[in-house]
């Protein structure tokens, strides 16, 4: 009798399994890590803009829903209401197409597998960092710009200011841990979306 293909195989080929398994994904992530170091100055940085405007965005939703919800509603489920609102950064990034810090961390593997060099991802790392700030930074002054910290009977901006103070009050080392802890959730739902390459994935990835 032939012998039977690999049960991935199978599974893909009758439509009831679309996922990569962990080394066919480890070789796209390095394929993808490789053409990110590769891309332009000018074309990279324009894609971490968006990206920290994507983000700054999903930031102002997760703002928003959680704003004046403090005093009623229990403070996992208003951390739950906030994480989901700002998913829509990521979703956005991912499905935009757009250059993330966070995200182009696992430009690590392709380093690690000796398909870049150092310098190629110390410069991707550095330009999208820049791109990011750049992004965010004007989104958030075009939130102010908008007076949206005026909505909700001032309860938006109270909000903001209140995650802004607790943000900046944390001691180096908590905030070190919390930024490690934040990364790997972001490069895991990234690793996800790398997986699974059919469109539905990329919200659901995120989330």
């Amino acid at each position: 009798m032939p012998e039977a293909p690999p049960v991935a195989e199978r599974a893909e080929s009758d439509g009831r399994f679309d996922a990569l398994l962990p080394p066919a994904m480890a070789k796209r992530a390095e394929e993808i890590g490789a053409a990110k170091a590769t891309l332009d100055a000018p074309r990279l940085f324009v894609l971490a803009v968006l990206a920290g405007a994507f983000i700054g965005l999903g930031a102002v939703v997760s703002t928003v829903a959680s704003a004046g919800t403090s005093a009623s509603v229990p403070f996992g489920l208003t951390r739950l209401i906030a994480g989901v609102a700002f998913s829509l950064g990521l979703i956005l990034v991912v499905v935009g197409g757009a250059e993330l810090f966070t995200g182009n961390n696992l430009i690590v593997m392709a380093w690690a597998s000796g398909r870049v060099r150092g310098k190629a991802l110390l410069r991707n790392w550095l330009i999208v960092y820049v791109g990011n700030f750049v992004g965010a930074a004007a989104t958030a002054g075009l939130v102010f710009a908008s007076g949206q910290y005026a909505f909700g009977g001032g309860a938006v901006g109270a909000t903001a200011l209140s995650i802004a103070s607790a943000k900046t009050s944390l001691g180096f080392g908590q905030a070190f841990a919390l930024g490690i802890l934040c990364n790997a959730l972001v490069c895991l739902a990234v690793a996800r979306r790398t997986s699974r390459p059919s469109r539905g994935s990329a919200s659901s990835s995120a989330i």
